[in-house]
């Protein structure tokens, strides 16, 4: 699972297609709310706002 910012989107899909060998979902955190779950406010690779969540 990664949470990036858009400029890193491509770069967390790779990265998981690389470990897991299949095609993620990808989910806009602005358009989606988590009932148990807050995800991350920054970039899992800098220090921009999270927009997508990738799984």
């Amino acid at each position: 699972m990664y949470v990036v910012c858009k400029e890193h989107l491509e770069l967390a899909i790779d990265q998981f297609v690389d470990e897991y060998e299949d095609a993620p979902d990808v989910v806009d955190l602005k358009d989606t709310e988590f009932s148990d779950w807050d995800p991350p406010a920054k970039c899992a690779e800098c220090e921009k706002n999270a927009e997508y969540l990738v799984v």
